[in-house]
C-alpha cells in the first residue's frame, strides 16, 4: 500500500493506474457539521496497485486524480457510489466515466435489496471487514495503521467483487441492465444542488399558491445560507419552520418572534432581514409563474386486491430471475400499473417490461392466472375471452 501526500507522487500513480482496465475507488469523508462533505481520504486500487491519497496533505493538487475519473479507457468501480460521486462533482465537476456500482450490480445478480459491502466481501471475496474504524474522525492526522488498513480494504476486496459480478452479468447477458442504472448515477442533475430547486426535496405542507410561492423562496434562501456558511440545512432553519413561514407569511422581522417553529432570538440575527425579503419576493410572485407540482392521481376504488396480486407476481418474477424486487418495481409502480395500462413507470419499459411488465398487464387483463400447487405458485396462460 502506497500513501500519496504530494502532487508529484499522485501524478505518477495516476499514470500507472491509467493503464489498467479498471480501478476500484472509495472515499472517507466527514459532513456531520457541514453542508458540503469534507473529503478526507481517497482509496484506489488497480489490479496490481493499492494506494491511499491524502487530500488534506499540504499543497496537494488532485487534478490528475479527477482526470483519471474521466478517462474513458478505465472503468471506475465503486460500491454505493452516489455519495462519492457527489463529492467529486462538487469538488471538480468530475463524474466517473465509465462507472460500475457493485451494489447495483449485486441487486441485478440476486443478492437482495441494497446489499451491503460486508456481505459481498464475505460471499464473493471470501474475506472479512473490520468495522471498528468505520466511525472514526477521518480528518485527524496522523491516521493510525488500523485506520489505513480498514480504508484500503474497501478497495482491495472490491477487485474480487467486481471480477465475480462482471462475469455473472456477462454470463446472464445483463450488462446493459447495470449500464441503464449507471446513467442515473452519472446524470449531473442528480448532484446539482440549485437553491431554486430546494423546495422539491420537501413535502408540500402548504395552503394555496401564495404559500407555495413563499415556500419556494424561503427554501432557496435556506439553501443559499447553508451553502455559503457551509452548515447543515437544519442548523439554519428546520423544515417545520419553512412550512410555518410559508403559511403564516410574516411581514417584518418582529413577526418572526410569533412563530413557534422559528428559534427564539432568530429575529435578532443578521439573516432575519434577508429571510423577510425572500418572503416578500414569494408574496409578489405571479401564481402563473409557479412550477407545476406533479400530483399522483388518486387510485380507483377497489384496486387494492389487484395491487396485492401484482406484488405476488413481482415476487415470483424476482425469484425466478434472481433479481432484487426493488430494482424491478416498487409499490407505487404497482399501484400505477393497476390503475392504468399506460402508466409512466420504469416497470413498463426496457428489460423490466420483458421480465415483469408484460406479465403484469396480462395478469390485469385476465390473460394470466396465478395458482398454487402444494407450496409452489405457478403461472398459467389463459386464452383471451
Amino acid at each position: 500500500m502506497e500513501m500519496i501526500t504530494s502532487t508529484q507522487a499522485l501524478e505518477k500513480a495516476c499514470v500507472s493506474l491509467s493503464k489498467a482496465s479498471y480501478i476500484t475507488v472509495d472515499t472517507e469523508f466527514m459532513r456531520d457539521s457541514t453542508f458540503w462533505p469534507k473529503l478526507c481520504l481517497i482509496q484506489v486500487a488497480g489490479p496490481h496497485d493499492e494506494l491511499i491519497i491524502d487530500p488534506l496533505a499540504k499543497g496537494i493538487d488532485l487534478a490528475s486524480f479527477y482526470e483519471l475519473m474521466l478517462n474513458r479507457s478505465v472503468i471506475k468501480v465503486f460500491h454505493a457510489a452516489r455519495q462519492d460521486i457527489e463529492i467529486f462533482y462538487h469538488e471538480a465537476r468530475a463524474i466517473p466515466d465509465p462507472l460500475f456500482d457493485s451494489q447495483v450490480a449485486a441487486m441485478v445478480c440476486g443478492f437482495g435489496e441494497s446489499v451491503g459491502y460486508e456481505t459481498l466481501v464475505r460471499k464473493l471475496a471470501n474475506g472479512q471487514v473490520d468495522k471498528s474504524s468505520r466511525f472514526t474522525d477521518w480528518s485527524r492526522r496522523p491516521l493510525t495503521e488500523k485506520q489505513l488498513t480498514y480504508a484500503i480494504a474497501d478497495v482491495t476486496h472490491l477487485r474480487k467483487i467486481y471480477d465475480a459480478l462482471a462475469r455473472q452479468l456477462a454470463g446472464d447477458s445483463r450488462v446493459e441492465w447495470v449500464t441503464e442504472e449507471m446513467a442515473i448515477l452519472q446524470n449531473p442533475e442528480t448532484y446539482a444542488l440549485l437553491p431554486e430547486n430546494a423546495w422539491k426535496r420537501m413535502k408540500m405542507r402548504v395552503k394555496g399558491p401564495k404559500a407555495f410561492a413563499v415556500l419556494i423562496e424561503v427554501a432557496a434562501w435556506r439553501e443559499r445560507q447553508a451553502q455559503e456558511r457551509d452548515t447543515p440545512r437544519n442548523r439554519v432553519l428546520k423544515d417545520d419552520a419553512l412550512f410555518e413561514l410559508a403559511n403564516q407569511q410574516p411581514k417584518d422581522v418582529s413577526a418572526l418572534d410569533n412563530l413557534r417553529a422559528v428559534p427564539r432570538g432568530f429575529s435578532n440575527s443578521r439573516a432575519a432581514a434577508s429571510l423577510i425579503e425572500a418572503i416578500k419576493v414569494g408574496l409578489a410572485r405571479d401564481k402563473n409563474s409557479l412550477p407545476p407540482i406533479k400530483e399522483v392521481p388518486a387510485l380507483p376504488s377497489g384496486i387494492g386486491p389487484l395491487v396485492e396480486l401484482l406484488k405476488v407476481l413481482l415476487k415470483m418474477r424476482s425469484e425466478e430471475n434472481n433479481v432484487a424486487t426493488k430494482l424491478i418495481a416498487n409499490v407505487s409502480d404497482l399501484e400505477q400499473i393497476a390503475a392504468s395500462d399506460t402508466a409512466d413507470v420504469a416497470a413498463l419499459t426496457g428489460w423490466r417490461r420483458e421480465m415483469f411488465g408484460n406479465d403484469a398487464l396480462a395478469l390485469k387483463g385476465g390473460e394470466l392466472a396465478i395458482s398454487a400447487k402444494g407450496r409452489r405458485l405457478r403461472l398459467t396462460r389463459l386464452q383471451p375471452e
